[in-house]
Formats: C-alpha cells, sequence, structure tokens
C-alpha cells in the first residue's frame, strides 16, 4: 500500500514540475508588444498616449504608433564572429569602426 503511495505522489510531482515548465516556456514565446499612439498634427510634440482616442487639444484621430526595429552593428573583420553590438562604435578587439547591420532584401521581390 505504501509502495502505491509513493509512485502515486511521484507521478503527481512529475506532472506538476512538467505543466509547470510549459507554462513559463509560452509566457517567454508571448511577448507583450506595447502600442503607443501620437497626434499626427504634434500638438503636444512627440507626446504618446496608451489608448487609441482624439487628440485632447485639435480633437484629431490618433494614430498608432510604429515600432522602429533596433539597429545592430558588427565589426567588419567578423573577429568575435557574428556578434553584434547594440550600439555603433569601435571592435573591442581590432578597434575598427562599426558597421550597421542592413537587412537583406535577396529573399523577396519588390
Amino acid at each position: 500500500m505504501n509502495t502505491i503511495k509513493m509512485l502515486l505522489m511521484a507521478a503527481f510531482t512529475i506532472c506538476s514540475v512538467s505543466a509547470m515548465a510549459q507554462q513559463k516556456n509560452t509566457k517567454k514565446n508571448n511577448p507583450k508588444q506595447e502600442t503607443s499612439y501620437y497626434c499626427p498634427m504634434k500638438c503636444e510634440g512627440d507626446k504618446t498616449y496608451a489608448k487609441a482616442g482624439k487628440c485632447p487639444k485639435c480633437k484629431m484621430n490618433l494614430i498608432e504608433k510604429k515600432a522602429t526595429p533596433a539597429k545592430a552593428y558588427y565589426c567588419p573583420m567578423k573577429c568575435e564572429g557574428d556578434k553584434t553590438y547594440a550600439e555603433a562604435g569601435k571592435c573591442p578587439k581590432c578597434k575598427m569602426n562599426l558597421i550597421e547591420k542592413k537587412e537583406e532584401h535577396s529573399n523577396h521581390k519588390h
């Protein structure tokens, strides 16, 4: 009887741990993207709003702000392989200027 209880307890523990691991993976794969909105007339400069609606000053409809892709920079000598950097500057190994990585357009037609 004790053996059956121990086996059931072990099975329950394994199921619980695997369910929690799956739950953590789904949170990482679905990052929440924040959307912001701005006035096309720039009434209040570069101010953005969290919700869609109308500008409080000119009453125009707010426009969704498109996310700009982050820039990446790399060493032209590939000292550290395909490593990229978030900011322009110099390679820490060879001291050459880092080059902005451009998006390749060879896989699609314009």
